[in-house]
């Protein structure tokens, strides 16, 4: 076997065409797009350059047939409550049923790590944001949503031989959109509605600038702070949206406020990769009017969860019903979708699960993050519970 760092356009593409190679038989695989992959590892692209360095190896067979990868990386800002020791992350990584090329390919990047004093590494991360490319897929082995990791279920046997511990489990819940929702949704819709200061709206794109700082806002009194979460300007949150808008569907993305002031939001997009599994990973201007047509003619029929927030001193008051049953009117009603997942939620967030539970919806798939410690004779500890 030949182990080749990443550094030139060529191993660039031979680090996509692995993936390609190792997963283009599977039915439900659906390609990422190689512009999603590539601003991973683009400096001037990706910020967590700033607080870090990655690199990249693939590996070929003696006749030079690609059959393996992976990315590993450092980042002074990814700690998990509760670290007793620095960790690294892998990712990114492929390779065919043989645990020797695996075993190759993972102690190629604990070397590096521990040479950057790192003593433990998670797996398979992404350099960068929790939202794209996290978790080993383990149960679920079906279409992924947008950014999600796909891999053959072998994987997980590679992970683990090697040494690789669940460190936590990300669990995704799915309903179909007709789904009846339960009683006690209606009811405290109706206490809520009682009160003339609670109004909910989907967002209209013309205006986009006011839900964006309305969503700065939600977001700077809701999750700031969480596991050491820094506010968002509204800059900041105007030029989210402004990415999100040509995929956006304005009728999925609610708010509620009461005396006028922003106290929920719920956002939603239509499932992007029921667009992009038609594009064979390419993106330019013929796929950008390929993707217009589809969305005009409505073909995508399943629609994603990202966020759902309230502020603290609204929560438990039943407003999480109110904007829900209020959405409902609209997207059962009018809209042509007909399924409903929920982005991953930890298993370390007992309350978001009950969350996604009260829904009904039912567990649709599942990944896992794993960690392994350098010091084999230290006493492994899963995630803490929030």
């Amino acid at each position: 076997m030949e182990l080749v760092i990443v550094n030139n356009k060529k191993t660039a593409k031979e680090f996509i065409d692995t993936h390609v190679a190792l997963n283009k038989q599977i039915p439900e695989w659906i390609r990422p797009l190689d512009k999603d992959i590539n601003q991973v590892f683009d400096p001037e692209k990706n910020k967590a350059f700033r607080q870090g360095e990655c690199v990249r190896w693939i590996l070929k067979d003696d006749r030079g047939k690609l059959i393996g990868r992976i990315a590993a990386f450092v980042n002074k800002r990814y700690k998990t409550k509760g670290d007793t020791q620095p960790t690294g992350g892998v990712g990114f990584f492929d390779c065919i049923n043989d645990q020797a090329a695996a075993n190759l390919l993972f102690d190629t990047a604990r070397e590096w790590l521990k040479e950057r004093g790192m003593e433990a590494m998670d797996g398979p991360i992404n350099f960068g944001e929790r939202d794209r490319w996290w978790g080993l897929l383990v149960d679920g082995f079906y279409e992924p949503l947008y950014g999600m990791n796909f891999n053959p279920p072998y994987y997980q046997q590679l992970m683990e031989t090697y040494g690789f511990q669940p460190f936590f489990h990300q669990i995704c819940y799915a309903m179909s959109v007709d789904t009846q929702l339960q009683d006690k949704f209606f009811a405290r819709h109706a206490s809520i509605e009682k009160d003339p200061g609670y109004h909910a709206e989907y967002i209209d794109k013309k205006n986009l600038a006011k839900y964006a700082e309305d969503f700065s806002i939600v977001y700077n009194k809701a999750w700031a702070g969480h596991q050491g979460g820094k506010d968002i300007s509204k800059q900041q949150a105007l030029n989210i949206f402004k990415q999100m808008s040509a995929a956006m569907d304005e009728k999925v993305v609610w708010f509620v406020y009461y005396k006028n002031e922003p106290i929920a939001c719920w956002l939603n997009l239509p499932e992007l990769n029921q667009f992009f599994k038609h594009m064979n990973g390419k993106f330019g201007l013929f796929q950008k009017l390929q993707f217009l047509y589809l969305k005009l003619m409505k073909r995508c029929k399943k629609f994603t969860g990202i966020v759902f927030g309230i502020i603290p001193e609204f929560q438990g008051k039943g407003v999480d019903a109110y904007m829900i049953v209020e959405g409902a009117k609209i997207i059962q009603k009018e809209l042509p979708y007909t399924q409903y997942e929920l982005q991953w939620i930890g298993d370390f967030n007992p309350k978001m699960l009950n969350i996604a539970e009260s829904l009904g919806t039912q567990p649709s798939r599942k990944l896992t993050t794993y960690r392994y410690l350098f010091d084999r004779t230290k006493e492994f500890q899963r995630h803490p519970i929030l």
